[in-house]
């Protein structure tokens, strides 16, 4: 299983929904949540963010908690949270930093600059590319939700993203905050992968995360997790709670 969406959809058929952000620098706590969780996730996610505000260190722990989880558990795949988005040859660069030098199986983008500055992110056939389209922060409708030509923009964004998807290796963020745009979103982009933040402290709906969010062989969805479980007391009853609950859900969707 080499592509991101293969080492998915196998964790989907094993019924993992879960996939944990790891927003922390410290690598021994990464090394403890994987640990403690790896045998309940589809994917882990770490935030560059958070490496990246620690300098070299933090680089380097970003580099060893990917090649732990390498070394752990090869079938997790792996999504660097960057948001990334760019003119073209600087997008190149970040290809090449996220895939070649990190080894990452997904990242996530920002459509902003259009379909031809995202083209190295898109012709990697092989790996994840994660489009933001209706985010789950609250000031999020500033833009996405402006209607352009009688519909919100976060639903053209969607429909552009099902349009590039020629190699099949494309998804979108969608946040658990807005239930009702995700399911419209679900409506257009068809069986394509929707990572959802925003369950936990941000408040998401898990039940309506699920009930609008899931694909026609009811899965598509990387339901992320951060801090609720990486800073729980013991992130692996943490992690099975939340995959109780959505077990539990799933037998009434």
């Amino acid at each position: 299983m080499n592509s991101f969406l293969e080492k998915l959809t196998a964790k989907w058929d094993q019924g993992k929904f879960i996939c944990i952000g790891l927003d922390s620098a410290d690598f021994t706590l990464n090394q403890k949540v994987i640990d403690q969780t790896y045998s309940l996730v589809c994917a882990y996610k770490p935030n560059s963010a958070f490496y990246e505000a620690e300098g070299i260190k933090g680089w380097e722990s970003l580099k060893n908690t990917i090649q732990y989880i390498q070394k752990t558990a090869p079938e997790v795949p792996l999504i660097l949270d960057a948001k990334r988005g760019d003119i073209g040859n600087t997008n190149e660069a970040y290809v090449k930093a996220i895939f070649d030098d990190l080894g990452v199986d997904a990242v996530t983008v920002s459509p902003y600059l259009g379909q031809e500055s995202l083209q190295p992110f898109l012709q990697k056939a092989d790996k994840g590319i994660i489009v933001l389209v209706r985010t789950s922060n609250p000031g999020a409708g500033e833009f996405q939700d402006l209607i352009i030509d009688v519909k919100p923009l976060y639903q053209i964004v969607a429909e552009h993203v099902k349009n590039w998807n020629t190699n099949s290796n494309l998804a979108v963020v969608v946040g658990a905050t807005c239930p009702e745009e995700l399911k419209k979103i679900r409506e257009i982009v068809g069986d394509i992968p929707i990572l959802v933040p925003g369950i936990g402290s941000q408040g998401g709906d898990l039940e309506a995360t699920l009930k609008n969010g899931l694909n026609s062989k009811k899965q598509g969805l990387i339901i992320s997790s951060s801090r609720g479980i990486i800073f729980a007391p013991n992130p692996r009853e943490a992690a099975e709670s939340l995959h109780s609950q959505i077990q539990e859900i799933l037998q009434h969707v």
